[in-house]
């Protein structure tokens, strides 16, 4: 969404303005491509676009259809094979095949859809717009879904949650920071994107609405503290929860867990020695250690973006 999101908030923009533009979505891939379903680029009237469907040869041919569709408020749907004739000049010679939704977008029955989308997404809530385009004799329906920045829960604002913060509000997360400590938990230490909670950090973790969309990463000052926020949290349906600290450490504070009635299937769901193995010293390797296994959780467990198509004339005669 970090993407897709200014890009719609662009289209809205000029649309209301009296600018139309022409929305391309990648609908569908087959095969390897440089980009997945719901890679979108905007194509404005001066020509100017907005995101990106991977770049090169490709994406310079849809620029130019989309204009041109653009021109006499048409839609259509594109068919790309990445072969040597689109791939030779910039490397991309996938051999896959990209299928783009292109459509003009101006009239206000266009823009509510996308105007909704938008709010709910701003919301962080699930959100989805429709992109219809005529394709040989057919209107063609796809929905395509907004991927809403899950939060990651940094537990501890010292030197490992900062440099962890500053990372990850640019890889979309929505960040929230906890510290009991308000010198360190501060606004002039994060990012003005990041929310800072100043508050007993096991309580404020225990009342936290935490979800399967939640990552939670422990890196609290000491190894009581640990302790108490990953009980806070272990029993939980957090999507990933990190710990960091040696194996030893680990092991002392997992015995602890079990004392209290831990399970030990939930014990296992804890990622510690927290990170990926890159060798990581110094505290921004650590933080980018952490911040590519957070990437790593999330990215396995991508959900569909585009759905469709439907054919809208079968569809209403169905309903009929």
């Amino acid at each position: 969404m970090s993407e897709l999101l200014p890009t719609l908030e662009t289209l809205l923009a000029d649309a209301e303005a009296g600018r139309p533009a022409a929305l391309c979505t990648v609908v569908e891939t087959r095969g390897s491509t440089p980009q997945c379903p719901g890679a979108t680029l905007l194509v404005r009237g001066d020509m100017s676009t907005v995101g990106t469907l991977g770049g090169g040869c490709v994406e310079a041919e849809v620029r130019q259809r989309a204009f041109e569709l653009l021109l006499r408020g048409g839609s259509g749907l594109l068919d790309y094979v990445l072969d040597h004739d689109f791939g030779w000049d910039d490397g991309l010679i996938c051999g896959g095949r990209m299928f783009v939704a292109v459509r003009a977008v101006s009239a206000p029955a266009d823009l509510a859809p996308l105007r909704e989308a938008v709010e709910s997404a701003r919301r962080r809530r699930p959100a989805a717009f429709p992109i219809v385009v005529d394709h040989e004799g057919r209107r063609l329906r796809y929905t395509v879904h907004l991927e809403v920045p899950p939060t990651l829960l940094i537990a501890g604002a010292g030197h490992v949650g900062r440099a962890l913060a500053r990372l990850a509000v640019d890889l979309d997360f929505h960040v929230v920071v906890i510290d009991d400590r308000s010198d360190f938990a501060s606004a002039q230490r994060f990012d003005p994107r990041v929310e800072l909670i100043v508050r007993d950090i096991a309580a404020a973790l225990r009342d936290y609405p935490i979800d399967a969309g939640c990552h939670v990463v422990i890196v609290t000052r000491g190894h009581q503290h640990d302790e108490q926020a990953l009980e806070a949290v272990v029993r939980r349906e957090a999507g990933y929860v990190g710990l960091i600290g040696s194996k030893r450490k680990s092991r002392m504070i997992f015995d602890d867990l079990r004392e209290m009635g831990v399970s030990e299937e939930q014990i296992a769901r804890v990622r510690t020695p927290i990170g990926l193995d890159i060798s990581a010293v110094t505290v921004p390797e650590i933080a980018l250690s952490i911040a590519a296994e957070l990437v790593q959780a999330r990215r396995t467990k991508l959900p569909k973006l585009v759905e469709g198509p439907v054919d809208e004339a079968a569809s209403n005669e169905s309903r009929a």
